[in-house]
C-alpha cells in the first residue's frame, strides 16, 4: 500500500486508536500491506498517530509503523464496521 493513493479511515475508528494511544494499551493490529495478500498481526503499544506526506500513520513504542489505510481490525474491531 506504500504506493497507492491514500484512503482516509473512519474518525469512529481513528478514536478507537486515539483511545487506546491515550491509555497504552496493548493492542493486537490486523493489517495488509498488499490487498489480495492474508493479513498479518502485530501487539504492541499505540505510541503515536501521525501525518507523513498526507498520509496517517500510526507508530508503536517499538518504532513499528503502519499506514491508517492497511488496517482491517484493532482488538476485536474491525475497520469495516465503523462509517
Amino acid at each position: 500500500m506504500s504506493n497507492s493513493t491514500y484512503r482516509p479511515i473512519s474518525c469512529s475508528f481513528y478514536d478507537e486508536l486515539e483511545a487506546r494511544a491515550t491509555t497504552g494499551q496493548v493492542c493486537s493490529l490486523t493489517y495488509r500491506t498488499q490487498p489480495d495478500t492474508p493479513p498479518s498481526t502485530y501487539h504492541g503499544t499505540i505510541q503515536d498517530l501521525f501525518i507523513r506526506d498526507k498520509v496517517e500513520y500510526l507508530r508503536l513504542a517499538d518504532g513499528f509503523e503502519l499506514r491508517l489505510d492497511a488496517l482491517v481490525a484493532v482488538d476485536d474491531k474491525e475497520l469495516r464496521n465503523y462509517c
